[in-house]
C-alpha cells in the first residue's frame, strides 16, 4: 500500500508541470482578454475607437518580462484575430510568438503588454505566414492614443501595422521594426487539438475553444462594424 502511494504521489508531481503547461495558452487568452478590456476601458488614453474599427486583424501579446529583452531572446506569446470577410465578428484566435526586435524605451521594465492593429488586406495576408517580419514585410508605427484620431501623421495613416504598449501603467505607441512573429504550432495543437497553421484558424471558420470566449466576446463587443472596404 505504501509502495502504490509512493507512486501514485510521484506521477502526480511529475505530471503537475505538463498540466501547468498545457494550461497555459488557456490562461494566456484571459491575460489576453484583460490587457484589451483595461486597455478600451481607459477614458481618454486607449486605442482610437475608429482605428478599432477599421482594422482587419488585431494582435494581442500580454505581460512581457524583462527577462525576454535580449537580442534575438523570446520576448513572449500571445493571439492574433482577424475579422470574418463579413466583418460580422472575429475570427477563432491563432497563437504567435514574437522575438528579436527593438523596444525601445520598453528595455528594463518588469512587464510589457503589446497590442498591434494590422490596418491593411496586404499586411493582414502577411501577418498569416509562419514567420512575418514587421518593418521589412509590413510597414510598422507607433499607433496613436485616444478616443479619436486627429491630426495624425502620414506615416500613421498609412502604416500596414500600428502598435501600442502597456509598461508600468504608461499606454503609448511604440515601433516594433525589427521584431519577427511566428505562429506557434504547439500552443495551437494545445488548443484545438491538432497543430493548425495559423491561417487555416483564421480564414476556414475554425471554432474558438471555450477559452477564447472572453476574448472573442470583447472584440465583437468594441470593433464589431460592417467592412466597407
Amino acid at each position: 500500500m505504501k509502495l502504490m502511494i509512493a507512486t501514485t504521489v510521484a506521477a502526480t508531481l511529475a505530471l503537475t508541470p505538463l498540466l501547468a503547461q498545457d494550461n497555459e495558452p488557456a490562461k494566456r487568452l484571459d491575460d489576453a482578454a484583460i490587457v484589451f478590456s483595461e486597455v478600451m476601458a481607459a477614458p481618454d488614453k486607449g486605442i482610437p475607437q475608429d482605428l478599432l474599427e477599421k482594422a482587419h486583424c488585431i494582435v494581442i501579446v500580454p505581460d512581457l518580462k524583462t527577462a525576454a529583452f535580449v537580442v534575438g531572446g523570446k520576448y513572449g506569446k500571445g493571439y492574433l484575430s482577424c475579422r470574418n470577410k463579413s466583418g460580422a465578428g472575429w475570427s477563432a484566435p491563432a497563437t504567435v510568438r514574437i522575438e528579436g526586435g527593438s523596444v525601445g524605451f520598453q528595455i528594463g521594465a518588469s512587464s510589457t503588454d503589446l497590442i498591434m492593429l494590422v490596418m491593411s488586406e496586404r499586411g493582414a495576408d502577411k501577418l498569416l505566414d509562419s514567420k512575418f517580419t514587421l518593418g521589412g514585410e509590413g510597414s510598422v508605427a507607433a499607433g496613436p492614443v485616444g478616443r479619436t484620431v486627429t491630426a495624425q501623421t502620414d506615416a500613421q495613416m498609412s502604416a500596414d501595422i500600428l502598435s501600442w504598449s502597456r509598461t508600468q501603467g504608461l499606454f503609448a505607441g511604440v515601433a516594433l521594426e525589427g521584431a519577427t512573429l511566428r505562429q506557434d504550432l504547439d500552443d495551437n495543437g494545445t488548443l484545438y487539438g491538432k497543430k493548425l497553421e495559423n491561417r487555416e484558424i483564421v480564414t476556414k471558420g475554425v471554432r474558438a475553444p471555450k477559452a477564447a470566449a472572453k476574448l472573442i466576446a470583447l472584440l465583437n463587443r468594441y470593433s464589431v462594424t460592417e467592412r466597407k472596404d
